[in-house]
């Protein structure tokens, strides 16, 4: 069965940054293109960040252009999110998506919290 499991949330100060990893199992993770999504309480999910399967090409929320950074390395089978100069606004819980032709898996999530 395939896996995502998101790692690397926790609570950090406005400003500071975090770095998020989601890790693909039974995947042809090199096949996938990636995506980065939040759900704040309230809110509906909204896509932050995504890459296409070789990396060349990313896409990026307004709201987290010129902070967050997407990535990926095939070989390890792993996809990130750098979050950097956060605020309160992103505060969500934050969910990897795979997208292999018509399927798409998603992790269970991981919380990030921005507050002092």
């Amino acid at each position: 069965q395939v896996q995502l499991v998101e790692s690397g949330g926790g609570l950090v100060q406005p400003g500071g940054s975090l770095r998020l990893s989601c890790l693909a199992s039974r995947l042809a993770f090199s096949r996938c293109d990636m995506s980065w999504y939040r759900q704040a309480p309230g809110k509906e999910r909204e896509l932050v960040a995504s890459i296409t399967n070789t990396g060349d090409s990313t896409n990026y929320a307004d709201s987290v252009k010129g902070r967050f950074t997407i990535s990926r390395d095939n070989a390890k089978n792993t996809a990130y999110l750098q979050m950097n100069s956060v605020s309160p606004e992103d505060t969500a819980v934050y969910y990897c998506k795979a997208r292999l032709l018509w399927s798409a898996y998603w992790g269970q999530g991981t919380q990030v919290t921005v507050s002092s």
